[in-house]
């Protein structure tokens, strides 16, 4: 797919078998010919730096700009950040296992305590399950903060004696 970055039209739409260098250069003098018609010049590329694209922008485009593409390039460069929170993110999971015996415990209850309970756990099983999209959200940071949240409710509600110690 090949789409203009400032207005997000696309350009040209087509399945490939391969994404060889010249497959791809011909769809890109594909584009360079429609636009050449209408008098729109290309000024940039932007792509996901992937090889053959590289090699066929180069053909078609020698003296035009290529960069990599924002997310693309973000991303590579956050892998140890994301790599890192990937693994805070398991053993914060580690930590909180278990929430279905603690359902088991209040299953088939309707009481104002059973049902407080089950909302926790629900809440912790919400969080334990929401994966962010690196390398602009850090899901292990997240789930970090959801569960001193949950925590710190738990906390306030024990204080005002809502939920009894039960072993």
């Amino acid at each position: 797919m090949i789409r203009e970055c400032l207005s997000g039209l696309v350009l040209l739409a087509r399945a490939l078998l391969s994404s060889a260098c010249n497959d791809l250069a011909g769809l890109l003098r594909e584009v360079a010919a429609d636009l050449a018609a209408i008098g729109v010049p290309v000024v940039g590329v932007v792509s996901d730096g992937q090889h053959s694209i590289r090699l066929a922008v180069g053909k078609v485009w020698p003296d035009v700009p290529h960069q990599l593409c924002h997310f693309h390039y973000l991303r590579e460069a956050a892998l140890p950040i994301f790599e890192a929170d990937r693994h805070a993110k398991k053993e914060l999971k580690k930590m909180v296992r278990g929430v279905r015996p603690i359902e088991r415990k209040v299953e088939g209850r309707s009481d104002a305590e059973a049902q407080i309970v089950q909302g926790y756990c629900a809440a912790v099983r919400s969080t334990l399950t929401d994966d962010g999209r690196p390398p602009l959200e850090a899901a292990g940071l997240r789930l970090h903060d959801r569960l001193e949240a949950i925590e710190a409710s738990l906390g306030r509600i024990e204080e005002k004696g809502e939920i009894c110690q039960r072993s």
